[in-house]
């Protein structure tokens, strides 16, 4: 049977950097073609970056994404990679509007261009204001091989191109993808790609974008699936990343043309004669997915990594309380970025404890990152003698908050570093958090982490720095010690909130499950501490508008994926 040597090009592009992206796809592809490849394919709008969002209706962008394209192919072809067919993703426009894009280059030429058929328009995407649906398929024929393409959510819904492809006939299917991350995606991504290779009688090779965009971030995983969904090939996560293999493909002969699944299919053949037999490389290491603690953290981490450094600061700056939150966000932080780019601020209050203070210290010292103590005591008693809050409660409190957000940011006006947000998404979901205080920042790591799994991730990062003979980075004590904000004398956050284990259950039913009152009642949840949590969540949604950007990583995170009114006066009751 024809041989073919395919190359998955993982690559973690920027939006917006068409120059810098270009050149990062050449010299992924210079490594593709020393491999011996014939056919690389890159994610979808990798000449771009994903998501444009509204860029897409800038015409100069549009422009300057296409003329790009024909750039980077000429640069391929000077780069010594002419004669390898090279898939990108990009974006285009013509008198319809916007499109979503890949193109096939060979040669120092666009062979073969089509546009994405199904715009996905649920969860974080929106791609239905932003482009047009394209309803034509270019097949090329390459070494007497068929290879027709899908992109990304062309190949998530049922019917389209797949079923078109599959009745015109092909041999290969490559599909361009950046599919964002969240927990256990591996579980529903592989049997998915399966499913289409058997219902196209052919191979897919799905090649999917790493890294972090905003508030999304991009595993990777690529994947090669054989036409009876056999796995042949699959990239690790979270990395740039080359995989190649061979394929054994039988040439079908396939000649059709015409509209199959209401997509019109059109041919054109590069080259008929198949390639002389080669000795094919060893079979592919096939990676597993990682755990899911591990998966979620290195998530979290590339989230942070690609923010801080795509935006173009260098180091971050928030403060380190003692407890677990700070703990988690500073171990991510080091991890991400190294100590030397991480500055911890320690911002004792009159009603700080002696052991919130040491472990703060002790966590910058297992992290060796820089530590600094900044007492706020006194400039809060300038502000509660000033408008006389002593004893006001929450007013008073939440100076204390106030304060520390405002030496954080002056700080980070000062020397320059980004300053994060600790919060996590338990506090986020029922309003415990103080606007102008803890929820300053540009970016808020662990704002998609529920409170338990704070700890389950603090317990699994000192477990793992165990396995490798380090020090675990989060202080024991920031575990187990019943959490507090410390905005008066002996506060516990329970005093507040139910349980966090009870708490969270209740928000994942709520939140993630969109379950109504009647349902979690039904689930067991008792009434009276449901209507609460209920009512702290609807009251909070004006609080969680102005909360920084974080990495998603569950199924539904505060931000483009839940989108209520912040003027809401319906509630279900009882």
């Amino acid at each position: 049977m024809p041989q073919l040597r395919i190359a998955l090009a993982q690559v973690n592009p920027t939006v917006g950097d068409l120059t810098g992206n270009s050149e990062l796809i050449v010299d992924w592809a210079r490594k593709a073609a020393e491999a011996g490849a014939h056919v690389t394919v890159f994610p979808e709008m990798s000449v771009t970056g994903y998501p444009v969002e509204d860029l897409a209706l800038r015409k100069a962008f549009a422009q300057a994404s296409r003329a790009q394209v024909e750039t980077l192919a000429r640069s391929l072809a000077d780069a010594g990679c002419g004669e390898m067919l090279t898939y990108v993703g990009y974006l285009d426009q013509d008198d319809e509007g916007p499109r979503n894009a890949a193109a096939a280059l060979l040669g120092g030429e666009i062979v073969a261009s089509q546009f994405k058929h199904h715009l996905p328009n649920y969860g974080v995407f929106d791609e239905r204001r932003n482009f047009k649906p394209g309803h034509t398929l270019d097949v090329v024929r390459l070494h007497g091989l068929d290879i027709g393409m899908v992109i990304c959510e062309d190949l998530w819904q049922d019917g389209g191109p797949v079923s078109a492809l599959g009745q015109a006939g092909v041999d290969l299917i490559v599909s361009p993808n950046a599919s964002p991350y969240e927990k256990s995606k591996d579980d529903v991504r592989l049997p998915l790609v399966a499913g289409r290779a058997r219902e196209a009688g052919a191979p897919v090779v799905y090649t999917n974008q790493v890294g972090g965009q905003d508030d999304l971030v991009f595993d990777g995983d690529s994947i090669v699936v054989a036409a009876d969904g056999q796995l042949l090939a699959r990239a690790p996560q979270f990395v740039e990343y080359l995989q190649v293999l061979d394929l054994d493909l039988p040439a079908g002969g396939h000649s059709a043309e015409g509209e199959f699944a209401g997509l019109r299919v059109s041919r054109r053949v590069l080259s008929a004669e198949p390639l002389p037999a080669y000795e094919p490389l060893p079979e592919p290491t096939i990676s597993e997915p990682l755990p899911e603690e591990a998966e979620v953290w290195s998530a979290l981490v590339i989230g942070l990594r690609d923010y801080v450094r795509k935006n173009g600061f260098r180091s971050v700056m928030f403060g380190f309380s003692g407890g677990i939150d700070s703990a988690v966000t500073a171990a991510l932080a080091v991890d991400a970025l190294g100590p030397d780019a991480v500055y911890g601020v320690s911002m004792p209050s009159e009603y700080s404890s002696e052991h919130s203070r040491s472990d703060a210290a002790e966590l910058a010292r297992r992290l060796g990152c820089h530590f600094r103590t900044e007492p706020v005591a006194d400039m809060v008693k300038v502000y509660v003698d000033q408008l006389s809050l002593a004893g006001t409660g929450l007013a008073e409190e939440n100076i204390q908050a106030r304060t520390r957000g405002m030496l954080l940011m002056a700080l980070s006006n000062l020397e320059g570093h980004l300053v994060l947000a600790t919060g996590n998404k338990t506090e986020l979901a029922v309003g415990y958090s103080t606007i102008y205080g803890d929820a300053v920042g540009g970016f808020a790591p662990i704002k998609d982490v529920f409170k338990t799994h704070v700890w389950a991730l603090a317990r699994w990062r000192n477990a793992d720095a165990e396995k490798r003979g380090e020090t675990p980075p989060i202080p024991e004590n920031s575990i187990n010690k019943p959490p507090s904000a410390e905005l008066r004398p002996g506060q516990l956050d329970t005093d507040s909130l139910p349980d966090y284990p009870l708490l969270d259950d209740i928000l994942d039913d709520y939140v993630e499950g969109d379950r109504g009152f009647k349902d979690l009642l039904a689930a067991g949840f008792d009434a009276e501490v449901v209507d609460r949590v209920v009512r702290m969540v609807d009251r909070a949604e004006y609080k969680r508008r102005q909360y920084p950007p974080g990495t998603k990583i569950t199924f539904k995170a505060f931000g483009r994926d839940r989108r209520l009114p912040m003027t809401n006066a319906w509630r279900e009751t009882h």
